[in-house]
């Protein structure tokens, strides 16, 4: 009796003794303020155990078994902590620990450099980088974000319709086109810094994610952090100046919380010329929390934004001009004016019930309303010349293939010393058709898009047990959209024709032949005008399952897509097929995705991710000239995408490391261009509508990230992205063309002609730099201040080709047979899809705090492109030479007339920031 209660007294001895003794505890301040942080997060790796600091940024870890383990500290806005322990019967104080603010978050989304066609859509593919700006601390997609997005890199060769972004449960990419408009938000960082961001195919809470993944911003005003901030920036990137103030009260009494927050962003010219920049940003956000089980939040977003386009240019215009040249600006009234201006007008209304059902269960429930215009300027002139000072008859190769040398010499110096849009010239034409009573030359017009959209959706998450989490939501999106073509300004003339001047008869000419001849003024809609109706309805439920050595889960998606076109005007040139509603589009969809991450160690860990969906066509993809008819993509599928990625991930106090494998296989994909095309058929030419169908494109490649804490102070860091990404069968293409004697004699039946495959396997999609590389150092200075500098290296960079140069029109005349000339080896050189340089960037970072009489100061500066690399970030072939005849002529010139047109990246550009914090 007496030794059994000697081995009991002795165990539960030893079992007091080590779950007493194995303590973890420390206190959590400010860096800056030396203040106590409330809610920071603590967990220690590769274990269930997690917690959150008291008021007093106190914490406290019991009963801890022994053993080696990383404790990681994680707070938003702050830069993350591990630190390795050793317990082995103790307790290990780690005192006063410093959370340092994280500088990066001041860094500028103006970064992101938009093409001319990305601000038609405003939809950058560059801008899915964007929201990870503050969404994530991977070492590898920050890099995407600040040092590769400005040369147009895209992440695993995806444009931004592949990843979802959200605010507050509340999808915001767009029904036309898939993609997110980032200025519907733009220049309110404050208070969209507080995100949930899973990586790729990882799961997410709020919905099944895309191939990118998935951000979800919270605006709730409890969440945000209380107090004032005031910044002002400086910029020659795509704005001048940026004054922002954000005030947050925290919760009040009452159970009341309110943020307000509002910025200027504004600029006569960015890099290139006459990019002006003029944006105002408005946020209201008011929460009330009504119990310990109910809160109500209300949001306002109003973002209005005008911005000036840059064109594309060819080689020639660049060589003559610079890489700075736009030829859409000129001087009116001693002022730069720029023809091409996007404005965008969309106000967010957006209300959220949060229930905690219980403990373990939140029930979000989201209702949003969006409404407003995008519009884009640009001049018609179904009167007068074109006015584009860089038109192909105005520069020197149009006289040179025509061998008129001294045209050429002529024309070269009347560009040279001016080459901008004449607004007096076209002012002029005007005012004399006015005084001769007749209507304008030329008119400044706007292309519309009004949109309405409503969604709603409702969000569970539940923990079952300690394990096991389920996720589910039920939404619907509903789109209204009104699209047509409206006169801003009458340029000193009268009143415009609206007629397609290009059409041969008078009936065919009419935009409307409900009211033909039609004179229309300032405010009219004229060319076309239509609506488009698109509904969405979808479910989604994902199971998540956590345990010590694996995490996984398994996530399922149904949706019902419908699309419907209603044309409001009686277009001339399809007299049947433009008025009224179109057929009724209807799409079933689903998806499934699964995936695993098993814990070899606390430190090390592998991770595997694969999904299977469909996707109904975007509205833009479904009609082949939505402008002008109903007429529906011909054979128009879902598209079926298959991606899987595996990942080695490394986790220590001084490597952390992530290595990825990924592959992306996407088919039944439709693409839809418009362009001007000469050589169609022979010697034809038609503005036609290129329809591509059953496209198949493969993604394949790897991303590194690799960041090492040299000493407290330095930090090495690095990325690499090495992909291929390819056209990987034999699209078939179609043209479709208003019915004329042009598009007869090129074989148009009813307005249509098609092509059979068109020859793109293999061929390299235009996706940024295929190859990216980065290197870097970070130095932290204990009082407050840091640098930092990167090499990035870029390379495997091609142009986007044309199609129907791949396909039988070709090498086939107007007969249809074979060009007598033709040379299948010449032919192969002429199609060889030109292949960018290989550049370096060299990229400065660098910031400053200060505590000054109880207010934090900061100041946060970056130089990009320090060397001024001149590169070429992207391009396309012209559809203007479109069979082997005219394109072998036009390249047997020194300088082509029709060469490949380019945009190049910027110059050396700044950006600094200065804020205070009250």
């Amino acid at each position: 009796m007496k030794k059994r209660i000697s081995i009991q007294l002795l165990f539960l001895f030893f079992v007091n003794t080590v779950s007493a003794q194995n303590i973890l505890k420390g206190i959590i301040v400010d860096s800056d303020s030396e203040k106590p942080l409330k809610g920071v997060s603590l967990s220690i790796v590769n274990t269930p155990i997690q917690l959150s600091t008291n008021s007093n940024g106190i914490f406290m870890i019991k009963s801890i078994p022994n053993g080696s383990y990383i404790v990681e500290i994680r707070f938003k806005e702050y830069e993350s902590q591990n630190f390795p322990i050793e317990l082995s019967g103790k307790t290990i104080d780690l005192g006063t620990i410093f959370l340092y603010k994280d500088f990066s978050l001041d860094q500028d989304l103006s970064l992101i450099t938009l093409t001319d066609d990305e601000l038609n859509d405003d939809a950058s593919a560059a801008d899915n980088i964007a929201g990870l700006l503050q969404a994530t601390r991977d070492i590898y997609l920050r890099t995407a974000a600040f040092e590769f997005s400005s040369s147009f890199f895209r992440i695993r060769g995806l444009d931004s319709g592949n990843g979802k972004i959200l605010i507050n449960g509340i999808e915001m990419n767009k029904l036309y086109d898939g993609r997110a408009q980032w200025s519907n938000w733009g220049g309110l960082n404050d208070v969209l810094r507080n995100q949930e961001f899973s990586n790729g195919l990882a799961a997410s809470n709020f919905t099944f994610g895309g191939l990118l993944g998935a951000t979800n911003i919270s605006t709730r005003a409890s969440e945000q952090r209380p107090g004032t901030r005031i910044t002002y920036s400086s910029s020659n990137r795509s704005y001048e100046h940026r004054v922002m103030a954000t005030h947050a009260t925290g919760i009040l009494s009452g159970g009341w919380a309110m943020t307000f927050s509002a910025s200027r962003r504004s600029g006569l010219e960015g890099f290139n010329e006459g990019t002006t920049y003029n944006a105002y940003s408005l946020f209201t956000a008011i929460e009330k929390i009504i119990n310990k089980k109910h809160s109500v939040n209300f949001t306002a977003i109003f973002t209005p934004n005008r911005r000036g386009k840059a064109a594309p240019n060819t080689q020639e215009v660049f060589d003559l001009k610079g890489i700075a040249y736009n030829e859409y600006w000129g001087y009116l009234n001693g002022r730069k004016t720029n023809s091409r201006i996007k404005e965008v007008k969309e106000p967010i209304l957006m209300f959220n019930h949060f229930w905690d059902l219980s403990e373990n269960t939140l029930i979000q429930t989201n209702v949003s309303y969006q409404f407003g215009k995008i519009g884009n300027s640009r001049l018609d002139f179904n009167a007068g010349a074109n006015p584009s000072p860089s038109y192909y008859q105005n520069l020197p190769s149009f006289f040179v293939r025509n061998n008129d040398l001294a045209g050429a010499y002529q024309n070269q110096q009347i560009f040279l010393k001016d080459g901008q849009l004449d607004w007096s010239r076209i002012f002029d034409a005007n005012i004399t058709n006015k005084a001769a009573g007749v209507n304008n030359a030329y008119v400044l017009y706007e292309d519309r898009n009004d949109d309405k959209q409503f969604s709603i959706n409702s969000i569970l998450n539940t923990a079952i047990n300690n394990n096991i989490t389920l996720n589910a939501k039920l939404a619907y999106r509903r789109l209204r959209s009104h699209s047509f073509a409206e006169v801003i300004n009458l340029l000193g003339g009268t009143g415009y024709l609206d007629i397609d001047n290009f059409a041969e008869t008078e009936a065919q000419s009419q935009n409307d032949l409900l009211n033909p001849n039609r004179v229309v003024g300032v405010g009219d809609a004229f060319r076309y005008n239509y609506n488009l109706n698109s509904d969405v309805i979808s479910a989604f439920t994902q199971t998540q399952f956590k345990y010590s050595k694996v995490d996984f889960y398994v996530a399922a998606n149904v949706s019902r897509t419908t699309h419907q076109r209603e044309g409001l005007y009686q277009n001339g040139g399809f007299s049947e097929t433009s008025l009224g509603p179109s057929e009724k589009l209807d799409f079933i969809n689903y998806g499934i995705k699964a995936g695993a991450t098993y814990k070899i160690t606390g430190r090390h860990l592998l991770d595997a991710n694969f999904t299977f969906v469909t996707k109904a066509p975007t509205i833009r993809n479904s009609f082949s000239n939505s402008r002008e008819n109903n007429n529906i993509v011909e054979d128009l599928q879902n598209e079926k995408i298959f991606s899987t990625d595996v990942s080695y991930i490394v986790r220590s106090p001084i490597i952390t490391s992530r290595l990825t494998g990924y592959y992306n296989y996407m088919k039944d994909a439709t693409e839809i261009s418009f362009y001007f095309a000469d050589g169609i058929g022979g010697d034809n030419t038609a503005f036609v509508q290129e329809v591509l169908t059953g496209i198949r494109k493969k993604h394949v490649g790897i991303e590194l990230g690799l960041e090492v804490q040299i000493t407290p102070k330095i930090k090495l860091k690095g990325a690499a992205s090495i992909g291929q990404f390819t056209y990987d069968n034999n699209p078939n293409l179609y043209l479709t063309s208003e019915a004329d004697s042009e598009s007869v004699a090129a074989g148009f039946i009813n307005g249509s002609k098609d092509f059979g495959q068109t020859n793109l396997k293999n061929y390299k999609l235009a996706a940024g730099p295929q190859n990216a590389y980065s290197v870097g150092f970070e130095y932290r200075d204990p009082e407050y201040w840091w640098i930092g500098a990167t090499a990035n290296f870029f390379s495997n960079i091609f142009i986007d080709i044309a199609p129907l140069n791949r396909s039988s029109n070709f090498y086939t005349d107007d007969d249809g047979l074979p060009f007598v000339e033709y040379d299948p080896e010449l032919a192969r050189e002429l199609l060889e899809q030109e292949k960018f340089d290989n550049y370096m960037v060299v990229n400065l970072v660098g910031g400053k705090s200060w505590k000054i009489k109880g207010k934090y100061v900061s100041i946060f500066a970056t130089v990009n492109n320090l060397l001024n690399t001149v590169y070429k970030s992207g391009g396309f072939e012209q559809g203007r030479n479109a069979n082997f005849r005219q394109l072998r002529e036009d390249k047997a010139l020194e300088t082509p007339v029709f060469g490949n047109k380019y945009w190049y990246g910027r110059g050396t550009t700044y950006f600094l920031n200065m804020n205070i914090s009250l």
